[in-house]
């Protein structure tokens, strides 16, 4: 019995929602409800134009040197001098800094030396060998006459032979030791420290980026004394993104601009293009070389580059705000201004920038909702700006 009578309840108070909700429904479907619905949108409005539109691409990224690279000493020694620090010009083949040569100066006279004997050697051997030939000559021509033995000319020959390949030997040394003086020499000379760059400019002048020894350092070899940088033509290294690596071009300009100084450009061209995008940031490396006449520049500095992609005149333009998403459709809510209702009309876009979007169909004109638009269905009514001005 008392299940029953729970049952009862329970169907009662479902029979009441269902009534709630059916009155509900009725009183929206009757005209007060739909002129709720049909309530005017406060809305502002602009004005379809005709005008030019450009496709820019704005990227940021840093500057670096168009060249860059370290100057090291081929030997090891002791730092004697050292002419450059951070900032200071430097020519190519400058000698830039001097090692303390006293090892290899000794090295050098070491093997001055060796060579004089080596010579005199030489020439010791040459005058044994002049001997030991007139004996050999002498001794085959009384063979000949079968006066000396074949032992005796077996001899001589064998002397003959054997002076001839001490001087070979002799001569050999002699070159040994002219290349060993020639590598002391070489070693010495590398005491002396230079700059030495290619260039096609042989005036071309670099600059001090960085020291990293002082005077009196043990240098080891191929230990970095200081950096070198060109500073005339500078590189800015961008990435940019799938959606914008086909447009980018060679030879293509940028214009670049930096905070450190405010309201200054600086123009710049498109010189490499990485082939590849790289997969964990799905971006490619783009180069940009700038002239830097005035070294205001450097490495290092951050900066924004705006290269232009395409150019469009007398296009169809709205403003971007205007371009809105009804049910994955984009368009734009056209406002009839004398009936104060709106019609979405759905568009393929073009170039889109931060202010106006490109329409390429259909053909547009009149005004558009540009605030107030989220609100807005096709046929909604509207209330206009100046309607708003008379209300108050």
């Amino acid at each position: 019995m008392k299940k029953l009578i729970v049952i009862v309840i329970i169907l009662g108070i479902v029979g009441y929602g269902s009534w709630v909700a059916y009155q509900k429904i009725k009183a929206a479907e009757s005209p007060a409800g739909m002129r709720r619905a049909a309530m005017a949108v406060p809305v502002e409005i602009q004005p379809v134009i005709k005008d030019t539109i450009q496709d820019v691409g704005i990227f940021t990224g840093s500057l670096t040197p168009k060249s860059q690279f370290t100057v090291a000493p081929k030997v090891s020694g002791w730092l004697k001098e050292l002419f450059v620090n951070v900032g200071d010009t430097v020519t190519r083949n400058q000698v830039i800094a001097v090692l303390d040569d006293a090892d290899y100066t000794q090295q050098v006279e070491q093997a001055k030396a060796e060579l004089q004997v080596a010579k005199a050697n030489a020439q010791n051997s040459v005058s044994e060998l002049e001997l030991v030939k007139r004996e050999y000559e002498r001794i085959q021509a009384l063979r000949e006459k079968q006066i000396a033995s074949a032992s005796e000319f077996d001899g001589a020959e064998a002397a003959y032979n054997s002076s001839k390949t001490r001087l070979e030997v002799s001569n050999a040394q002699v070159e040994q030791k002219t290349a060993a003086l020639k590598s002391a020499e070489l070693k010495l000379s590398y005491t002396k420290v230079q700059a030495f760059w290619e260039s096609d400019n042989p005036n071309a002048m670099r600059v001090v980026g960085e020291r990293f020894v002082d005077v009196g350092t043990l240098l080891q070899v191929n230990q970095p004394i200081v950096s070198i940088l060109e500073n005339d033509l500078l590189v800015a290294v961008i990435f940019v993104v799938e959606k914008d690596y086909s447009k980018i071009k060679i030879n293509q300009n940028a214009i670049i601009d930096t905070d450190a100084f405010p309201g200054e450009t600086f123009t710049g061209k498109i010189v490499r293009i990485a082939p590849l995008l790289i997969e964990s940031s799905r971006q490619a490396r783009v180069e940009i070389e700038i002239p830097n006449p005035k070294q205001l520049l450097k490495p290092g500095m951050f900066v924004r580059t705006n290269i232009l992609f395409a150019t469009h005149e007398n296009v169809t333009l709205v403003p971007r705000a205007a371009v809105v998403r009804r049910n994955d459709t984009e368009g734009v809510f056209i406002v009839d201004t004398a009936q104060k209702k709106v019609s979405f009309v759905p568009v393929t876009t073009g170039i889109v920038n931060n202010e106006v979007a490109e329409i390429l169909k259909p053909e547009l004109s009149g005004f558009v909702a540009t605030l107030g638009n989220h609100m807005l269905e096709d046929g909604s009514g509207v209330t206009l700006p100046q309607e708003k001005k008379t209300d108050k």
